[in-house]
């Protein structure tokens, strides 16, 4: 069950001029009923009293740093590069990826910083109802949860093609064992989960320090029998790649191209927050997570593709290698230039340990929206049974469900059909983004508009004033120009324009029934009770943590 600090079993009412705040005196428990009185439209709050008795706080810091490290670096980074490289160049590609690393740096931050007022389960979804409108928390919400239940049967699907490339055993018995594994993971503690993902996330931490290492030793002649290349594909045949225009405008657009689908690798980080009910002093823990997670994200990214465009040429045909194995993979490439054998097999192995941790990572995330769209009665109210040890199991079960959606991998149509739909997920990265940047400037905007000072935020940053509005602008920018190429002469596909785009107007539709038909309104920004909240946040201070010491202060380098 779930940890208290002492429980005090006393509840009333404050009442002030608009909203209406009942404060249950649980651990961290602040219910704000924003809008007349007696009214139920805009309702948010603090960890609700269903989290802090139902749901246990097993998660730590080194947990929550390194899931969003975990979710972030996956098959995007050891065999997407490939493709941006040879869409954009070198240079091309690690200006994409930086420009890309910058937008996520203001998201992380503008997610720390709601997160630190706003410790929920369900984060940004549960933020967007409290800040914004229920509607906009309802759309969000359900956006996730469908593209979760898509993204785990995907990457299922993705661990049996890596499979293939070691042996030919049939494909179900592979669906059928990663199944009965993340289904066992995410019904076990939530600190099963963390530790699952905390050592997987430091064995990709070390593998792709191990490939940087490997391509900058390949890449300066460090093997023997291997000429030292330098820069020497910036030069011939150049840094940066045409795409479909020609000139300096093709190479901007084969930048903008690049960056776009840079957005996507470094999806994952936001799910930082989604358990911060599950989370011990979670105003403590998940702003620093997200200040540091990001550094090392965009590091890791950023050399990578610096040293991949140092290995390979951008004109490699290799790089279009279909097989979705470590064939095609840029490292895998340059180790077998420079006679290095082991190491194909050992990317198709931390590839399909990647894979999984994303199911795992969509697993929780999907199970926790899906249980705060419950708590807020958005969602059947079945969904808000836990195990005695606080998991929502029927939310895990429900996920499970989607997951035999894999078994569609067998037949080679569905297979196609199946990856379509995939496909209409993909903006839903941008989409959360956008809503986490939303958020935050409602909470920036509030603040200014009931002359409260933001230096009484939990935690607060003075730049992201400024981030975030031009992050949210680029974000806008880049969902609406990310299938730009359908609209090129000779290029339209129906297909690509319908997966870049539908999920735009799935969001919206979900948006607007919602508010037809619970007639919900926008909430007022001197409606938002800030001051209760900051009082219930002096309330229930979080105990700071002790400083470690001798080899636990080092290698805590990693996630502290």
């Amino acid at each position: 069950m779930a940890e208290r600090d002492g429980l005090a079993t006393t509840a009333g009412k404050t009442k002030h001029d608009g909203p209406v705040i009942e404060v249950t005196q649980d651990y961290n428990t602040f219910t704000a009923v924003a809008g007349p009185s007696g009214s139920n439209d805009h309702e948010g709050d603090f960890v609700t009293e269903n989290e802090d008795r139902d749901l246990s706080r097993g998660l730590e810091q080194r947990h929550i740093s390194l899931i969003a490290i975990a979710g972030a670096i996956g098959t995007g980074l050891f065999l997407g590069l490939g493709s941006s490289i040879q869409t954009a160049g070198p240079l091309g590609a690690l200006l994409g990826y930086a420009t890309v690393g910058l937008i996520v740096c203001a998201v992380q931050f503008a997610l720390g910083e709601v997160t630190a007022f706003l410790p929920v389960t369900g984060s940004f979804v549960r933020h967007a109802e409290f800040l914004v409108d229920p509607a906009m928390g309802f759309a969000i919400g359900w956006n996730i949860v469908y593209g979760n239940w898509l993204s785990i049967p995907a990457e299922i699907s993705a661990i049996c093609v890596l499979f293939q490339y070691w042996t030919d055993v049939n494909s179900s018995v592979w669906i059928v064992l990663v199944i009965a594994m993340t289904f066992c993971v995410g019904i076990a503690f939530v600190r099963v989960y963390g530790e699952v993902e905390f050592w997987f996330a430091l064995l990709k931490i070390v593998f792709i320090i191990f490939l940087i290492i490997l391509g900058l030793v390949i890449n300066l002649g460090g093997i023997p029998g291997v000429p030292r290349l330098g820069f020497h594909y910036w030069k011939s045949p150049g840094p940066f790649v045409e795409y479909i225009g020609t000139g300096s405008w093709g190479q901007f657009l084969g930048y903008w191209a690049c960056m776009s689908s840079a957005v996507f690798s470094f999806a994952g980080t936001e799910s930082v927050a989604m358990a911060a009910a599950e989370t011990r002093n979670p105003r403590q823990v998940i702003p620093r997570a997200c200040k540091r997670v990001f550094f090392r994200v965009a590091l890791f990214y950023i050399l990578s593709v610096l040293v991949v465009g140092m290995l390979v040429s951008s004109q490699d045909p290799r790089l279009d290698d279909q097989s979705g194995t470590a064939a095609q993979s840029p490292f895998v490439i340059a180790a077998s230039e420079a006679g290095i054998k082991a190491i194909p097999s050992i990317v198709n192995a931390i590839v399909i340990t990647s894979a999984w941790s994303s199911s795992n990572q969509a697993l929780l995330a999907g199970t926790r929206v899906l249980y705060a769209l419950a708590l807020k009665k958005q969602a059947p109210q079945v969904l808000l049974r836990t195990t005695p040890w606080g998991v929502p199991y029927v939310c895990v079960m429900v996920q499970t469900t989607f997951m035999f959606l894999a078994f569609m991998s067998l037949s080679q149509s569905a297979l196609t059909v199946f990856w379509w739909f995939v496909d209409l997920t993909a903006c839903g990265v941008l989409i959360s983004w956008i809503s986490i940047l939303i958020n935050h400037q409602r909470l920036i905007l509030a603040f200014k508009k009931q002359s409260i000072p933001l230096s009484s935020l939990p935690w607060h940053n003075a730049w992201t004033v400024f981030s975030t509005p031009v992050a949210l602008f680029m974000c806008i920018i880049i969902l609406f120009t990310a299938g730009f190429s359908n609209f090129t002469r000779g290029n339209w596909s129906t297909s690509g324009f319908i997966s870049s785009y539908l999920d735009i107007p799935l969001v919206l539709t979900a948006f607007v029934l919602w508010k037809i038909f619970k007639k919900t309104s926008f909430v007022k920004l001197d409606e938002i009770p800030l001051k209760e909240a900051l009082e219930e946040i002096e309330r229930k201070p979080e105990e700071s943590e002790p400083p470690k010491k001798g080899w636990a202060k080092w290698i805590g380098i990693l996630w502290d």
